[in-house]
């Protein structure tokens, strides 16, 4: 009997071969080998994770006999290191996000956050976490730590820890977030410095017309203008004569 096999991929992109023609093809070939009918991979990628197909066709005097088997494979990685982006500072009342993610892990990290060296509650609403009165909201699968209204409390040093239960868990670097009221003097002050300023300057325009110093202007340039006009009269007439 002729015995063919054949090994595809399939993709979201569509279905690519794998083994065709008694050879391999693509990323595996140099760095796989058939046993029987099966595939030993080396050096296996995150890229290698996908589901396989392996198709056989088998000719008898008869008839042509066809089998296929699918097969999932999942190649574990290791979190990388997290970006973490943490505010350097904030106002007391807005809404204020921390974000964590890392890429490279399979499967995908869940995220801790950390607060001055302390692990971050999750707001269950029971237990511990609903006595310590939690202000904010982290969500282990997206990386994302939520305040709806910042306080001063909040300030301190945070970072995060991603991890998938595969290899160490990796942090980010530290970074400071400082939580300061709104400086209502400040700007109360800042406006009356403005406000101040703009009534000098139309008191100064008011007191300048009354005193008339636009309207001599503008008689000086209309009475320079009749003594030019005159001038080229007198010049132009003598020319003629």
């Amino acid at each position: 009997m002729s015995l063919r096999i054949e090994w595809k991929k399939i993709q979201s992109q569509g279905v690519s071969f794998v083994y065709y023609n008694g050879e391999f093809t693509g990323d595996l070939r140099g760095r796989a080998e058939m046993l029987n009918t099966g595939i030993r991979i080396r050096n296996v990628t995150r890229k290698d994770s996908g589901t396989y197909r392996c198709e056989i066709s088998v000719k008898s005097e008869e008839e042509q006999h066809l089998g296929e088997a699918t097969i999932t494979l999942t190649v574990l990685v290791p979190p990388t290191a997290p970006v973490c982006e943490v505010p350097s500072s904030a106002m007391t009342g807005t809404v204020v996000e921390l974000s964590c993610k890392e890429t490279e892990g399979s499967p995908p990290s869940e995220y801790q956050w950390y607060k001055n060296g302390v692990a971050l509650l999750e707001k269950t609403g029971t237990g511990s976490a609903r006595a310590a009165n939690i202000t904010y909201t982290m969500n282990k699968k997206s990386g994302t730590l939520l305040f709806n209204t910042v306080t001063k409390n909040d300030t301190g040093e945070y970072f995060c820890e991603a991890s998938n239960g595969i290899g160490l868990s990796q942090k980010c670097s530290v970074k400071r977030m400082q939580v300061d009221d709104l400086n209502v003097s400040g700007i109360i002050i800042a406006v009356v410095f403005v406000a101040l300023v703009m009534v000098l300057c139309g008191l100064g325009v008011f007191y300048a017309q009354k005193k008339g110093y636009f309207t001599k202007e503008s008689s000086s340039q209309k009475n320079n203008y009749q003594y030019t006009s005159e001038n080229d009269f007198k010049h132009t007439k003598s020319f003629v004569i």
